[in-house]
């Protein structure tokens, strides 16, 4: 696969996209899961209106990546909520990604070129990536980082200003799309580091600064909106310099080994213990500082190893703890972080394939290898086909994982399954105990099972947890009044209604408590106030009607 046919001529990356679609097959049948719902653009932002805040609202969509939510509003005026769409689009992506790479690595004379475009197609750590509608984020950053490289390499030749220009509006594409791609100018260094051996300040370094300044720009925006809207701050996160530093050197070997032998991969990882006081755990960083000092002996034979190794490491800086992202809560390594980071060590592989004499036999372990790869990403994608298989396929793999029995517990009771709901809530709670959101959900859950009694404790925790929060209360409300305790009932609805003024469903449940003790012009004037919120409120009218039939005493 790695001959060195000219791209022009060479058909060959056209099989590319067959085969990942092969691959891909089963997350085509999926729907959607986790937060997709969060990157599927909302009705409220689907108008033209909805178009400009995406751009001039950080905190209107999850993340502010204005290119990848503009794609998305345009794929949901296409689609609208049919996943189909969605994931075969990130197949598309996902093959041109690789299609480019192979253009990346011929304009750099890379050996193994084509080789290395069908393992990054078909390698298994990139299905979560592909299979997974959120992570349109990467599929689709990755193609404009990589259009921005080839761009830039034209530009590099060259020196023409409309090829730099093309490379810088490439390159902020890229990163209004997700800011991992702000690592290219350090690549491309590296990259110019290893076919010259030396940098020079203003042919190399020089014309980057620009990116450079983009890159912090976009990289403090990026981290500012994890802390101010997406709560990647708190307990969770507080770690030391020793501990951050801990992670890093073993999130670098755990991508590295998932990435050779792809077995046992997930959707959501154990989250380790870190501790400076365990000596093992030193182990991680200490021993790849030591790698990569050997690699620099190495350099003056041959300098690919310890640029793969930099390429890989500074590409995964932003995900290697010393930047706080909200997944850390849950994991510190997620096989979507090293999507793009992947890209050296695959094509370094795919150079050292290429290099064996012999052809038949290096034609023979190429196909073998794309082959196995393909047969492992097709059948890690079906994980992906609905919530319930991921979620249980989590939990198999990761049975400390509290956020995944709480969301099958929530896909349990959205399939009108709330009695099987129950223990997974509660299992969530025994591995997690203080989480607001599963006693909420637990509390749901017994409510829906005619269990009102038992929904009153874990609803009073959530409530206590989450005083802020208005549909704690209401929910409490509605487990007091079911269970008779009307009184408490009636208090905790005025307490959401305080919290959310505007909230016809409180109003409402209000005015039953108020009427089944006995003050029906108090229920009257509470089902008045809901219409007015919500004049489509139809319980409150009916309820209004009945009222105004009812036999007077």
């Amino acid at each position: 696969m790695g001959g060195a046919a000219s791209a022009r001529r060479d058909w060959r990356p056209a099989l590319i996209l067959p085969a990942a679609l092969l691959a891909y097959l089963p997350a085509l049948r999926g729907g959607f899961i986790w937060d997709d719902d969060g990157h599927v653009t909302r009705p409220d932002l689907r108008s033209l209106g909805g178009l400009r805040r995406i751009w001039a609202e950080p905190g209107a969509t999850q993340q502010y990546y204005p290119v990848l939510h503009s794609a998305f509003w345009l794929e949901h005026r296409l689609w609208g909520d049919a996943p189909l769409g969605y994931h075969l689009l990130n197949v598309l992506l996902h093959a041109a990604a690789a299609a480019l790479f192979v253009r990346v690595l011929r304009q750099l004379a890379a050996p193994g070129a084509l080789l290395a475009g069908f393992l990054f197609a078909l390698h298994p750590v990139c299905v979560e990536s592909v299979a997974w509608i959120s992570e349109q984020k990467n599929t689709l950053s990755a193609v404009f980082y990589l259009l921005a490289a080839l761009a830039y390499l034209r530009f590099d030749r060259t020196r023409r200003p409309g090829a730099y220009a093309a490379a810088l509006g490439l390159f902020l594409l890229a990163v209004l799309s997700k800011t991992v791609t702000a690592t290219l100018p350090a690549a491309l260094l590296v990259v110019f580091w290893w076919k010259r051996g030396r940098l020079s300040w203003r042919r190399d370094a020089l014309p980057l600064l620009p990116w450079f300044a983009l890159a912090a720009l976009g990289g403090g925006v990026t981290a500012w909106v994890e802390r101010r809207y997406i709560g990647a701050q708190g307990a969770d996160f507080s770690l030391s310099l020793a501990q951050r530093v801990l992670v890093a050197g073993r999130v670098v070997w755990f991508y590295l080994g998932k990435l050779l032998w792809p077995s046992r991969l997930a959707f959501i990882y154990p989250r380790w213990n870190v501790s400076p006081a365990a000596a093992w755990q030193w182990l991680f960083p200490l021993s790849l500082l030591a790698l990569l000092a050997w690699l620099w002996t190495l350099r003056r034979r041959n300098r690919a190893p310890l640029a793969a190794a930099l390429l890989f490491v500074g590409t995964l800086f932003p995900a290697l703890g010393f930047i706080n992202v909200y997944p850390f809560v849950f994991s510190f390594v997620a096989d979507h972080f090293q999507y793009l980071a992947s890209l050296g060590l695959i094509a370094l592989a795919a150079a050292g394939i290429s290099a064996w004499r012999d052809a038949g036999g290096r034609a023979t372990a190429s196909a073998a290898l794309a082959c196995a790869l393909g047969a492992l990403s097709f059948r890690q994608a079906r994980m992906y086909g609905d919530q319930e298989r991921l979620y249980r396929a989590t939990i198999a793999r990761n049975p400390e994982c509290w956020m995944a029995y709480n969301n099958l517990g929530n896909t349990l009771v959205a399939a009108g399954r709330a009695a099987e709901a129950v223990p997974e809530y509660e299992e969530a709670l025994r591995l997690r105990p203080g989480y607001a959101e599963a006693d909420f959900d637990l509390g749901f859950a017994l409510l829906a099972t005619g269990r009102p009694l038992e929904a009153i404790r874990p609803l009073e925790a959530a409530a206590r947890l989450r005083p802020g929060e208005a549909g704690a209360q209401f929910a409490l409300g509605n487990a007091l009044s079911q269970a008779g305790d009307l009184p408490q009932a009636e208090d905790h609805f005025r307490r959401a209604l305080e919290l959310r003024p505007s909230y016809p469903e409180a109003e409402f449940n209000l005015g039953l408590a108020v009427i089944r003790q006995g003050r029906p012009a108090e229920a009257r004037a509470c089902w008045e106030a809901a219409l007015r919120m919500d004049p489509n409120f139809a319980p409150a009218r009916e309820a209004l009607a009945l009222l105004r039939n009812a036999p007077r005493p």
